[in-house]
């Protein structure tokens, strides 16, 4: 019996759940949590027409959840001097939240990075802001600590799924691996794969991807139906 391992990139998937599950509580981490469950089972089905398995279950090796540990350290705001705590936050709440979720999963390994923040760059202004000073529609003595945003870094955990995506290959564990990402830092790794007879499936969650990258991959599928038509099954292949 083949085996599917389902690997997701959580950053990219939670930046795109907004658009692809717009009734999702996206602050909700069991609401999140479920939508990830869905999106492991629509790709079990879809790959289940081809297997018949009894259940499609059966067909899952594991499925992987790439993130990073939130920054739980304090530090000042920018223009005021406030502390702040940031293992108070609620994005950090949201996400040690998740993360044990998750953990309490069936068949889900959680994979963790690191954030870091570069002490000699702190704070970024944010986009939208820059553009007003810009154009001279602000000045610098208006800004305040909401025109700002904290310069955290992802680290380690594009290394880890790709890590992941050489030891399952190598190791023979899974006949196919769908990964839920929307760049082509996975090339190298999904190179290996095809190349030692593995199926490449990428979901970009209905992203519009790169041509280039069509030559790397076995097809191209997302788990959702495609946002703004509820008919289509979920699971059918992108053009």
């Amino acid at each position: 019996m083949s085996k599917v391992a389902i690997l997701i990139d959580g950053g990219y998937f939670l930046k795109r759940l907004r658009s692809v599950r717009p009734k999702t509580d996206i602050n909700d981490p069991q609401a999140v949590a479920r939508d990830i469950s869905r999106l492991v089972s629509a790709h079990l089905q879809h790959i289940n027409k081809i297997e018949r398995q009894p259940h499609p279950r059966a067909l899952l090796y594991r499925s992987f959840w790439y993130d990073a540990r939130p920054y739980l350290d304090k530090g000042h705001r920018p223009i005021s001097g406030k502390g702040i705590d940031y293992a108070k936050t609620e994005q950090a709440q949201f996400h040690l939240a998740l993360h044990d979720q998750l953990r309490r999963t069936s068949n889900m390994a959680v994979r963790l990075g690191e954030v870091r923040r570069d002490p000699d760059s702190l704070w970024e202004l944010k986009p939208a802001v820059l553009r007003d000073l810009l154009k001279k529609n602000r000045v610098f003595d208006d800004l305040t600590d909401d025109d700002f945003r904290p310069t955290f870094r992802q680290k380690a955990v594009d290394m880890r799924i790709g890590l992941d995506i050489a030891s399952i290959t190598l190791k023979r564990q899974a006949e196919a691996i769908v990964l839920v990402a929307g760049d082509s830092d996975f090339v190298p790794a999904a190179k290996l794969a095809r190349r030692e007879g593995v199926k490449f499936i990428l979901d970009p969650l209905w992203r519009k991807v790169e041509d280039g990258l069509f030559e790397h991959i076995d097809g191209l599928r997302s788990g959702f139906p495609k946002p703004g038509q509820k008919q289509q099954p979920a699971g059918e292949a992108q053009t």
